[in-house]
């Protein structure tokens, strides 16, 4: 009988300047937490190497079940710059963007994802609650069906990604 459980995934090497950016969108996911939300943090930044935009979850504050930080993120910046423009930015997660955050990075034509810790791991963090779980797709799986290429690095840096993970969801 085969093993169902997946493998982690191995974590990534990042330059410098992902590195930075990556932990900016850390710091935002303990900024979520920090007012009650899920910790999350996202930001998008451009070719030139400027801040385009940035979100925290806010699931808890809003309400909205929709209010992922990527999402947020994405719908910060649409509006202010052009398709070209965002084919050129790179967004940073502080965890693997889920099936609804790696469709909008399709629609939006983000051409670059840098994450933090994987769904694999962040699925010890979430349980079993049905309240907490995600759809088991892996946004590489989203992003492999694009009709233009989306570049998918990560997990890296996981071991700060998951601090905002630890005693953040419920048992």
């Amino acid at each position: 009988m085969a093993n169902s459980t997946p493998s982690m995934p191995v974590e990534c090497r990042l330059h410098e300047h992902d590195d930075r950016h990556l932990r900016q969108a850390i710091a935002l996911a303990d900024r979520a937490r920090a007012r009650g939300n899920r910790p999350f943090g996202a930001l998008i930044v451009g070719a030139d190497g400027s801040v385009l935009a940035q979100a925290s979850n806010a699931n808890g504050e809003s309400g909205d079940c929709t209010a992922h930080a990527e999402l947020s993120a994405i719908r910060a910046a649409s509006p202010h710059h052009t398709r070209e423009q965002l084919a050129g930015a790179t967004l940073y997660s502080s965890a693997e963007p889920c099936v609804m955050c790696a469709g909008a990075i399709f629609w939006s034509a983000i051409g670059r994802v840098v994450y933090g810790i994987d769904a694999v791991r962040l699925r010890a963090f979430r349980g079993e609650r049905l309240d907490q779980k995600d759809a088991e797709l892996s946004c590489r799986d989203v992003f492999a069906a694009s009709s233009h290429p989306i570049e998918c690095i990560g997990p890296a840096l996981i071991e700060e990604a998951s601090a905002s993970h630890r005693g953040a969801w419920k048992s």
